[in-house]
Order: structure tokens, then sequence, then C-alpha cells
């Protein structure tokens, strides 16, 4: 595999940035991947250890991460970035939050941050994503956005709720309760 520049690392992820962004105002979250994703893509993203979701190639990532997950309830949520970050052998990190609809009293946002580790081929596609964030935070985002009456109650029923089941499991597992 050739190795990209600096200049081709961001570029590639300025394009994911702008993609996300339009997404987040169309609440259309599969146009974009054949443009961003090579067809043999592997894209994970973690849950904490309670649950892995892993796409191989193009349709699974847009029937799971920008298909079905996103249509549980997240209109009105944002993913706005905070950093990319250039590293050797064709990878990035970028940083980004999960940030809820509305505001705070104090005006500061409802979110939490998560991180993406990119990996680009030689066409400046990406072929490995894995994203991660702390689900425990997301949980208690989810907590005060229900608070707040800005919680859908679709995206709680089909994804706060089972969260919290498995991270509970998980936890009783682990202390032997």
């Amino acid at each position: 595999m050739s190795k990209l520049s600096d200049t081709q690392l961001r570029a590639s992820a300025d394009k994911l940035i702008a993609a996300h962004h339009a997404a987040s105002l169309s609440n259309e979250w599969t146009s974009f991947v054949e443009e961003l994703y090579a067809g043999d893509c592997v894209y994970t993203c973690e849950y904490a250890g309670v649950m892995q979701v892993t796409a191989n190639g193009i349709d699974e990532i847009k029937a799971t991460h920008y298909g079905r997950d996103m249509l549980v309830g997240w209109e009105g949520w944002t993913f706005p970035y905070r950093g990319v970050y250039t590293g050797e052998d064709n990878r990035l990190i970028t940083h980004w939050m999960n940030r809820g609809p509305g505001q705070r009293v104090d005006g500061s946002y409802y979110e939490t941050p998560g991180v993406s580790f990119i990996t680009l081929d030689s066409d400046a596609m990406i072929c490995r994503q894995h994203d991660m964030f702390d689900l425990a935070h997301q949980m208690r985002l989810c907590d005060d956005l229900e608070e707040a009456g800005l919680l859908s109650p679709q995206l709680k029923a089909q994804w706060v709720l089972p969260m919290k089941a498995r991270l509970q499991q998980q936890l009783a597992a682990n202390t032997g309760a």
C-alpha cells in the first residue's frame, strides 16, 4: 500500500467530517458511505465490552452503523469533530462528540466524547475504522436528556435501556452479584 501524505490524510478526514455534518442536518446517514469507504472496509464499534458491532463491507456498514443504528431516535443529535490527528501507515484519529439535542440551562451542550481510529487505503478510502466512546458517560448523558425532556422515546426503548441492561449484566457477572 502506498503511503499517503499528511495533506491527503487530512483531506480524507475533512470529507468524512463534511459528510457527517450534512447527515446530522438531513438524518440521512448512508448517502456518503460509497464515496468514503473502500468496498471491503471493516468498521467496528466497541460498546464498553458489552457489545461489539463489526461490519464487513459497504453493504453491512450501511445496514448497521449508518443504517439501523442511526434510525433509532438519533434525530436532533450531531457529531461535531474536535480534532484530527495523523500518523504513520495511512492512519488517522478523529476526536468527535456525541452531542444530544438542545442545550443545558448554562448554555453548554449535552455531549460526551468519542474517537475513531481510521486507516486509509492507497486510494485514500477508509479501509478500517474502529470507534470508541465511554458508554457509561453516554448513558448518563441520555439520563440528563430524559430529565430535560429531550430524549427520544424510541432511542430510550431501542438503545438506552438495552445498553443499560447489558452494562448491569456485565457488572453483576464480574462482581458475582
